[in-house]
């Protein structure tokens, strides 16, 4: 096998023959018809959103996205976030063998639900992870209730 992950010259048969069912995916969805069989390749970071007694945490893998690329924002309670990976600049008589590296822009929206306190929200970014705590309202925390004696 080679580098290039083929066995052999016949690309149709042998692109997809080991590869993850989701990649086939992501590669039919980024098939551009306007240019043939180019595919355009887009940098979209994966999310995890998480809910505990106090806050919802999400975090996203932003590997090479600049601080100052990044743009995070909460509005009628949708939180967005949205940034740019930038591409590396290829240099005059550079040829790449594999290019599969994703650059580009993105966004993402995320609807909070009403017990979300949308004016108290934090964001780290730390070892290309973004992580934000959105916490929750106080009235929206449960609470004990005593038995009157």
């Amino acid at each position: 096998m080679s580098l290039l992950g083929r066995t052999n010259g016949n690309t149709s048969t042998s692109r997809y023959a080991a590869r993850d069912p989701f990649q086939v995916a992501r590669d039919l969805l980024s098939w551009d018809p306007f240019f043939g069989n180019r595919q355009v390749s887009a940098f979209v970071p994966a999310f995890e959103v998480k809910e505990t007694n106090e806050a919802f945490l999400l975090k996203a893998d932003v590997p090479g996205v600049a601080e100052s690329d990044l743009d995070i924002a909460v509005h009628n309670n949708v939180l967005t976030v949205s940034g740019t990976r930038n591409a590396e600049e290829r240099q005059e008589g550079e040829s790449f063998a594999l290019y599969e590296r994703q650059y580009g822009s993105f966004s993402r929206s995320f609807s909070l639900p009403d017990t979300a306190d949308g004016e108290r929200v934090e964001a780290k970014l730390e070892s290309g992870v973004l992580s934000l705590i959105i916490w929750k309202k106080a009235e929206a925390k449960p609470r004990k209730i005593a038995l009157k004696k």
